[in-house]
């Protein structure tokens, strides 16, 4: 149907510099952990205002990590919200605890804290928020509610750096923060994630379980004394997160001007006339990591998701959608979660779409794929 290029739901951008710069630690004879990875680590923790950082393979086994470290395990519940990538309730299976879902907030789509604070009980130890699409929680509430109940907060912040909150970087505060580097991030490294720490004891036990559970002492002395994976990043890997983040500033404002380009085109009445809910319109806080839509259920009663996707597709359009209710996959289906429990997310995830937002979209790209959505949803 379209004759322009498809419009990609998402799109690395490798500069030629960076580009270059893997091409040095490949001939360098170093591709492993090394230089390239201590100075990636000592960018992000200046950035996050000087806190310890370590990075790793992923942005999953950051988490898990930061569970481990808490000292999470079994007879421990974790709670966390349904609406998100299926890793951020993997992790704590993983470390032997239960997960416990709270619903969602239909505005922010992010976990109800009201809710949250409700679900906790004396098995209660740690709580993993997800700040979906980039924008945060209100964490003033959330530190509150952690201080109240003596609890760990393990943020899961995988979409949210260069996000903020009350003009305070996501990361320079809080407890454990981690964050992905995975190729459609607004930084990535290919793949990887970071964690940012407190003490010099926790970046200790966090070196450990990232390599085996290793500890080094002179030229051969060599020690494990906790179980630890297979987890470190690479230097090729951080070669190219450092030419990545160089540039995180400006690709944050750039976001920030796609994001409010696409409320421009929408204008004010979409929402009331094609019955699809637009995201908060926060432009402080969040990073822009996604665009998302909810759209109106179908009167004919066909899967609108489905239907939307496919139908957009056909204009030259790709769309996303970020995510399926956790609750619902079989995997907890059999720990007891069924339909029903958690409406608003049921609701959300069965409806939410991702809108194409990467560095190289340009005002144009925007205008094309609002012009199909109001296209699609004035046919459905």
């Amino acid at each position: 149907m379209s004759q322009l290029p498809f419009l990609p739901f998402s799109k690395p951008v490798i500069d030629e510099a960076t580009i270059a710069a893997v091409g040095e630690v490949l001939r360098s004879g170093w591709i492993t952990s090394g230089p390239k990875v201590q100075a990636f680590e000592a960018q992000l923790s200046a950035y996050f205002g000087g806190r310890p950082v370590r990075t790793f393979n992923s942005g999953t086994c950051t988490m898990e990590i930061a569970l481990r470290i808490a000292g999470i395990g079994p007879g421990d519940e974790v709670i966390t919200t349904p609406i998100s990538w299926v890793a951020t309730a993997n992790v704590i299976l993983e470390v032997g605890a239960t997960p416990v879902f709270a619903d969602i907030d239909p505005l922010t789509r992010n976990i109800d804290l009201e809710r949250l604070e409700a679900a906790i009980t004396p098995r209660t130890r740690a709580v993993i928020p997800v700040y979906l699409a980039g924008l945060p929680v209100d964490m003033d509430r959330l530190y509150a509610i952690a201080r109240r109940h003596n609890l760990r907060i393990i943020e899961d912040a995988a979409q949210a750096l260069g996000s903020s909150w009350n003009g305070q970087r996501i990361g320079a505060g809080g407890d454990f923060v981690s964050f992905s580097f995975q190729a459609n991030k607004n930084v990535t490294c290919s793949e990887g994630g970071c964690l940012v720490l407190n003490t010099a004891e926790e970046v200790r036990l966090a070196e450990k379980y990232r390599l085996q559970g290793v500890t080094r002492s002179g030229f051969d002395g060599l020690d494990v004394d906790v179980l630890g994976g297979k987890f470190n990043m690479t230097d090729v890997a951080a070669a190219i997160g450092l030419g990545q983040f160089a540039h995180i500033e400006a690709l944050t404002a750039h976001r920030r001007e796609l994001a409010r380009h696409y409320f421009k085109c929408f204008g004010d009445d979409f929402e009331a006339t094609y019955g699809a809910q637009l995201p908060p319109a926060d432009f402080s806080s969040s990073n822009w990591h996604l665009f998302q839509l909810v759209l109106p259920e179908r009167a004919d009663g066909l899967p609108a998701r489905a239907t939307f996707m496919e139908q957009m597709q056909a204009r030259g359009i790709g769309i996303g959608y970020h995510y399926p209710p956790i609750h619902l996959l079989s995997l907890y289906r059999a720990r007891g979660w069924q339909e029903g429990m958690l409406p608003v997310a049921e609701r959300v995830g069965r409806l939410i779409v991702s809108l194409p937002m990467f560095t190289s979209m340009t005002k144009d790209d925007v205008e094309r794929a609002v012009a199909a959505v109001k296209a699609v949803l004035r046919d459905a």
